[in-house]
C-alpha cells in the first residue's frame, strides 16, 4: 500500500515539474520565434541584415554557409525526435515501457529538443535580407502591426491548446486518470474525438504561418526556420471531412452552452463526446 502511494506521489511530481519545464519553454520560444524578431525592427538594430552585401558574395561566405549548415542540423534534430517518437511502433514501446508518463516524456523530449534548437541557433547577418521595411512611417507602424498580429495569433494558439484538453497534451491527466485506476483518458473519448485526435496533431497550423512569415525584415536564417516548419506543418496535416464534420458539432455544442448558460444543468450531451 505504502509503496503504491509512494509511485503515485512519484508520477505526479514528475509530470508537474515536466508542465513546469514546458511552460518555460513556451515562453522562451513566443520569444525567439516572434518578439525578439519583432524587437530588432522595433529598436531600429541595422544588425539582423547587411543589405549592403550582395547575395552572390553573400551565398558565398563562409560564415553565413556554416550559420546556415547549423541551423538546418537543429532543425534536423527537431523534427526527428517529434516525428520519430509519434510514430506508432515507438508510441506503443514507450507506452508499454513508460505507462502514464509516455506523454509526460515526449513532451520533455520535445521541449528539450526545441531549448537546443533556440540555444544553439545561428543567426545569419552577414547576408542581405529578402525583405525589410525601412522607410518611415511603416518602419515604425509595421513592426506594431506585426506585434500586435503575433500577440493575436499566440492568444488564439494558447485558446486552441485549453479546448483541445492542455492537461491531457501535456500528459497531466493520464498520470491523474493513472493515480484513479481510471486508465487511459484517451479512452473515455468517444470514437469521433479518438480519430479526431490521431489526424490533428498541429491544431494551430494558420496561426503558427502568420507569427513565422509575418515579419519586418526576413533574414536568411529566418527563412530557412519559417519554411522548414511550415513544410513540416503542411505535411503532419491529415484532416478529412469526417474530422472537420466532428469539429463543427463539438463547436456548435459549446457556442449553445455559452449563449444559453442556464440550460447547462440539463444538458444532455453524451460526455463521451468530450
Amino acid at each position: 500500500m505504502a509503496s503504491g502511494t509512494v509511485r503515485r506521489w512519484a508520477l505526479v511530481a514528475v509530470s508537474l515539474l515536466n508542465f513546469a519545464f514546458v511552460f518555460i519553454s513556451g515562453a522562451d520560444f513566443i520569444r525567439f520565434i516572434s518578439f525578439r524578431a519583432i524587437y530588432h525592427n522595433i529598436t531600429g538594430d541595422t544588425t539582423l541584415c547587411q543589405d549592403s552585401i550582395p547575395w552572390s558574395v553573400a551565398l558565398r561566405d563562409s560564415s553565413v554557409l556554416g550559420s546556415l549548415a547549423v541551423d538546418l542540423g537543429l532543425l534536423a534534430l527537431f523534427i526527428t525526435q517529434h516525428s520519430v517518437l509519434a510514430w506508432a511502433p515507438v508510441k506503443k514501446a514507450l507506452q508499454s515501457g513508460l505507462g502514464a508518463l509516455n506523454r509526460t516524456a515526449y513532451c520533455f523530449s520535445t521541449v528539450v529538443a526545441l531549448q537546443i534548437l533556440m540555444r544553439y541557433w545561428q543567426p545569419v547577418t552577414d547576408a542581405p535580407c529578402l525583405w525589410s521595411v525601412l522607410h518611415a512611417p511603416w518602419s515604425v507602424w509595421f513592426p506594431l502591426l506585426c506585434f500586435s498580429l503575433h500577440f493575436l495569433c499566440w492568444a488564439i494558439i494558447c485558446s486552441i491548446l485549453m479546448i483541445f484538453d492542455y492537461p491531457e497534451l501535456l500528459g497531466l491527466k493520464q498520470v491523474y486518470y493513472e493515480c484513479l485506476g481510471l486508465g487511459d483518458p484517451l479512452s473515455h473519448k468517444s470514437p469521433g474525438a479518438q480519430r479526431l485526435l490521431s489526424h490533428f496533431r498541429h491544431p494551430v497550423c494558420l496561426e503558427l504561418g502568420v507569427v513565422l512569415w509575418l515579419l519586418p525584415a526576413l533574414s536568411l536564417d529566418r527563412l530557412l526556420l519559417a519554411g522548414t516548419l511550415s513544410s513540416y506543418l503542411a505535411l503532419a496535416h491529415s484532416l478529412d471531412k469526417q474530422d472537420l464534420a466532428y469539429l463543427c458539432v463539438q463547436l456548435n455544442s459549446k457556442l449553445q452552452v455559452f449563449a444559453e448558460p442556464h440550460h447547462g444543468s440539463t444538458s444532455t450531451n453524451d460526455p463521451k463526446e468530450k
